[in-house]
């Protein structure tokens, strides 16, 4: 089965969600994280965990969430995986199942998969973080139309701060791109996109 990758306007009309529904300060958020331009192919990858590596083919039959950040971000990973985790426990236990969540990491130089899975622990059972060389990862987020650079930070102990793309990508079970939705897509939205997704449709 082969899908179209469906544009962030028409999921909005879809599954009901009007471009008003963001907030402001969502809106100046995604503003300054680089924006995808073109429709990504998608496609399987291989990257590592702290248990080992995953790849995106051990999920096959699973409906799979991916969003790219890192660790140390301030504000729009928080809110994402918040947004996400949400999503994923307004699911049955049934459904829950049948979903996972994978965080690629942009910061491979300070994100260590001891360290993501830690993190992502915090948000939902259902989420693993993963990272790789960052030739690994690049190779990942140009697969995906994923965007990121380092900026660096004068004063600050972190040094440089990893500005980038901030959407969340839904895959379906056969490994296929199917959704891309924009930061702050609240977490309903990205439920009934699973439910969608899993029924069939």
């Amino acid at each position: 089965m082969r899908y179209k990758l469906i544009p962030i306007v028409s999921i909005l009309l879809i599954f009901g969600l009007p471009a008003s529904a963001f907030g402001e300060s969502d809106q100046q958020a995604q503003d300054k994280t680089p924006a995808i331009t073109e429709a990504p192919q998608g496609g399987d990858f291989t990257l590592h965990a702290a248990d080992g590596p995953v790849s995106l083919e051990d999920f096959r039959g699973k409906l799979v969430f991916l969003f790219f950040g890192y660790t140390r971000c301030p504000d729009i990973c928080p809110t994402s995986l918040a947004f996400l985790s949400q999503a994923l426990h307004d699911l049955t236990a049934g459904e829950q199942e049948k979903v996972r969540a994978i965080m690629i990491s942009v910061d491979p130089k300070q994100d260590t998969p001891a360290s993501l899975k830690e993190y992502v622990s915090y948000f939902h059972p259902n989420l693993i973080g993963v990272t790789g060389t960052e030739q690994e990862v690049a190779v990942v987020a140009e697969r995906y139309g994923a965007q990121y650079y380092q900026v660096e930070l004068e004063g600050s102990a972190f040094g440089y701060a990893v500005n980038h793309s901030a959407v969340t990508y839904l895959i379906t079970p056969e490994g296929i791109l199917r959704f891309i939705f924009p930061h702050g897509t609240p977490p309903g939205v990205l439920t009934q996109a699973a439910r969608h997704v899993l029924a069939g449709k």
